[in-house]
């Protein structure tokens, strides 16, 4: 038996010449995935059920250093935004503390994180999707993050007016800076130093979640192109072992449609959170 699916190469399509020059933040300089923080504000969240008292809560126990409260106004807009534009294709904030509990390693917990900058920085999710394409065309060094390939990516952008890229040098270098920061907490980039990276090795809850990500993302054909793997630079020569590790879960099943092999979710997507786990 044979999975259902084209076989063929499906990467995501550029977003040059579709993004407006609005659409594009350097938000990455101020911040990257900041777990710890992330953590703390989505536990407040599902605490208290809505983004102002979250806020309050938030600056009142940063009162007493005055010298940090600009600092925390610019992250908890940055990392607030993130949750806030969340699509209904990812797990709701409130429930991201019961899918953090579940998370083995603090890189679980990044790579989950990861999907909620890409899905709302469109110039991350513009550079992300440049090298996920490199990846599936088997390009040498695909995973190079170099500040000369990140700016010879970033140079290529024009946007839907017919612009392109123009920001300071200097802003741009920190923003490079800051999508190697990223790469290197979701296990692109092993080391300070380095810039040319491998395929992450991805934890059974995220692979959980871009799993359901991905069915929710991507239309009957979404096996062919599951974009939460794209995203976490996963070759197609590793998605079947993929499949087979959610399918080995009870969130994920194998389903026998004349002959070939459907994979679909137990139940709904992400119902395994509210279950309290995967098994």
């Amino acid at each position: 038996m044979t999975l259902i699916s084209d076989g063929g190469d499906a990467p995501i399509p550029s977003l040059s010449g579709t993004i407006s020059p609005d659409e594009v933040n350097m938000d990455l300089t101020m911040c990257g995935l900041l777990v710890e923080r992330a953590e703390e504000l989505t536990q407040l969240y599902a605490d208290h059920g809505n983004w102002n008292d979250v806020k309050n809560i938030w600056f009142d126990e940063r009162l007493s250093n005055r010298s940090t409260r600009g600092s925390s106004q610019k992250i908890f807009r940055v990392l607030t935004s993130r949750f806030k534009n969340a699509p209904t294709t990812l797990p709701n904030p409130s429930l991201l503390p019961q899918v953090f509990e579940q998370c083995e390693t603090t890189r679980d917990k990044a790579q989950i994180l990861y999907l909620y900058l890409v899905t709302d920085d469109t110039l991350v999710r513009y550079v992300v999707t440049e090298y996920s394409n490199r990846l599936v065309s088997e390009e040498p060094k695909p995973l190079d993050f170099s500040n000369e390939t990140l700016l010879n990516i970033l140079n290529s952008l024009t946007y839907s007016d017919g612009s392109s890229f123009d920001y300071a040098e200097s802003t741009t270098e920190r923003w490079c800076e800051g999508i190697r920061s990223v790469m290197r907490e979701v296990g692109v980039l092993e080391g300070q130093q380095s810039v040319t990276g491998g395929t992450p090795s991805v934890g059974t809850v995220p692979l959980l979640v871009a799993m359901d990500y991905s069915y929710e993302t991507g239309d009957e054909e979404w096996i062919a192109s599951p974009r939460g793997f794209l995203y976490l630079f996963q070759p197609e020569n590793r998605w079947e072992e993929l499949f087979d590790r959610a399918a080995s879960t009870s969130a994920w099943e194998y389903l026998e449609l004349h002959g070939d092999l459907d994979l679909r979710p137990t139940e709904k997507p992400y119902s395994w959170i509210s279950r309290g786990g995967v098994s």
